[in-house]
């Protein structure tokens, strides 16, 4: 979500269980999305993870055609065709939703590897997927995700930059903004958790801008910290209250957007619990899309 250039994230000698899909050579899947191209590749045996930003789209092709000159490509992702197009040799390509639903598989701890699952990929926006073993059904999402939290914040403080953003939010005070079931119960006991939040930006008054947080004003660091909420407790209700109608109870989260986004987790970790259902967080997570499509191709 914050790279403003490529990077290299780590060596990873084994993504998961790849047994059984050997596959020799170079190779590697390329998941283009909204806002990043995520990329799994292989080269001389070593496996790696490498992004773009999605307006780099050049970059991206020009890297590709000289780190992997002949190697087999997959695509997938919105951004995948024109990719595919700026690359110049035949690739193959695959669905976003299988892409990611097969490259999960690989990156989930033992424990919830034989369970049926909601998985949340919280992107640019947010979709959701039911997976049960070999199974998976797409069950719908949200536009709310990184780009609502990128595209609010620049409307509202003129913050442009994810990590400045996420990094003013993390001194915000939630309970400026939005109005919690305690301002509504001053005085009295509520019948709820009184930090639960009542109406998202609901205490804001009229003629209020943003400001110093002084004589009126919401400080950009409260505004940010309240839209950073706002999405986390709008897509944890949404999947908890999907996992529940598919009788499951484990949700499983990944995307760009959680990247260094401490406030978004702690938001979306809170409000999953507290509407019963069973948060995990997976490390690489947003590569899933990548590892689906490096796994079409049969390497790793």
């Amino acid at each position: 979500m914050d790279a403003t250039q490529s990077t290299e994230l780590h060596a990873a000698p084994d993504f998961g269980d790849l047994a059984g899909r050997p596959g020799p050579g170079d190779a590697a899947g390329i998941d283009a999305g909204g806002t990043l191209v995520k990329i799994a590749y292989v080269k001389d045996g070593v496996r790696r993870l490498r992004k773009f930003r999605s307006d780099r789209l050049a970059e991206a092709a020009d890297w590709l055609r000289k780190e992997l000159p002949d190697a087999p490509l997959c695509l997938t992702g919105g951004k995948g065709a024109k990719l595919a197009a700026l690359i110049g040799r035949e690739t193959d390509m695959m669905p976003e939703f299988e892409a990611t639903c097969a490259g999960i598989r690989l990156l989930l701890p033992p424990a919830l590897g034989g369970s049926a699952f909601l998985l949340a990929n919280v992107g640019t926006g947010t979709s959701v997927h039911v997976i049960d073993g070999e199974r998976n059904l797409r069950i719908g999402g949200t536009g709310l995700g990184g780009g609502t939290i990128v595209g609010l914040a620049r409307l509202l403080t003129g913050l442009d930059k994810y990590e400045a953003i996420v990094a003013a939010a993390a001194k915000g005070d939630r309970g400026t903004a939005d109005l919690k079931v305690r301002h509504i119960y001053e005085g009295l006991e509520p019948p709820i958790d009184g930090d639960l939040t009542a109406s998202n930006f609901g205490r804001v008054l009229p003629g209020a801008v943003i400001g110093s947080g002084e004589d009126g004003s919401i400080s950009r660091e409260d505004a940010l910290a309240s839209v950073i909420g706002m999405v986390g407790e709008a897509v944890a209700t949404l999947c908890v209250h999907a996992a529940a109608a598919h009788g499951v109870k484990t949700v499983v989260y990944i995307g760009s957007s959680f990247n260094g986004n401490a406030p978004l987790r702690q938001a979306v970790e809170s409000y999953t619990r507290f509407r019963g259902g069973e948060p995990h967080f997976v490390e690489n997570g947003e590569f899933s899309g990548a590892l689906g499509a490096l796994l079409r191709l049969g390497r790793g």
